[in-house]
């Protein structure tokens, strides 16, 4: 069973390795691009077992409304957004992205 969960893991992880620099996906996307669709909170828990240091770019998913919603509190929250700001993605007055402007649709 353990070797089913890293499967499915390392394939949440290679959809988001996919994501492109100034653009974001929901979880909901990523899971459905891995082939678990309606697993978007498998996908929020792959993220959540990444390593501190990790390569995937796991700040580019957000929820189906554009907003950061990662555990680990403000920090967490920030680190996100500081992120996505880092790569030219802008929010606006509130807490979320455009997902039309945004979100990424694999061609």
């Amino acid at each position: 069973m353990a070797s089913r969960q890293i499967d499915i893991d390392q394939r949440i992880w290679q959809v988001v390795m996919l994501i492109p620099p100034g653009k974001v996906s929901t979880y909901g996307d990523v899971a459905r691009m891995a082939g678990l669709p309606g697993a978007a909170r498998r996908v929020g828990r792959a993220l959540r077992g990444l390593p501190g240091d990790t390569l995937i770019p796991w700040h580019r998913v957000v929820n189906a409304q554009g907003r950061i919603v990662v555990p680990g509190g403000d920090d967490a929250r920030s680190e996100q957004r500081a992120r996505l700001e880092g790569e030219g993605i802008h929010f606006g007055r509130g807490p979320a992205l455009s997902l039309r402007k945004y979100r990424w649709r694999p061609g």
